[in-house]
């Protein structure tokens, strides 16, 4: 079977790049929703007590974390190699909210853990390596 390429990249790229934009977007939803204190009341007390503890610092590194890897998204898909340096500023911020996170002292369950808490940093060290992987390609420039 033949690779199929759009644009002169191969389809995957679009996809990856499309999952990446949406999850986010979503995540930026979250960090909105989180700084509402009415959709706040409605969040399971564990989380509502990691988000109203949350120093302003740790906040700040979720707004890079969320909003650098929107950011870095659309860079991707406008085929930018700037989308790597946003997407590392993203993993720290979200290296600085994870460490926090596990650092209190909450009973979160292993579910929470590993899909809010470990899965953004790496989703966003895997950005970092795609980004990479496709400056050397020849995809993004």
């Amino acid at each position: 079977m033949k690779d199929k390429t759009v644009g002169g990249v191969h389809w995957s790229f679009w996809a990856i790049g499309a999952v990446a934009l949406i999850w986010n977007v979503l995540s930026g939803i979250n960090f909105f929703a989180q700084m509402n204190p009415d959709v706040l009341d409605a969040f399971r007390e564990s989380e509502r007590a990691l988000v109203e503890g949350r120093p302003a610092w740790v906040t700040g590194a979720f707004a890079i974390a969320v909003f650098g890897g929107a950011i870095g998204s659309l860079l991707l898909l406008l085929r930018r190699s700037a989308a790597f340096y946003v997407f590392v500023a993203s993993l720290l911020g979200a290296i600085v909210t994870m460490t926090h996170s596990l650092a209190v002292d909450i009973d979160f369950g292993v579910g929470v853990i590993l899909g809010i808490i470990v899965l953004p940093p790496v989703v966003a060290a895997f950005l970092i390596w795609y980004s990479k992987w496709t400056v050397s390609k020849g995809w993004i420039s």
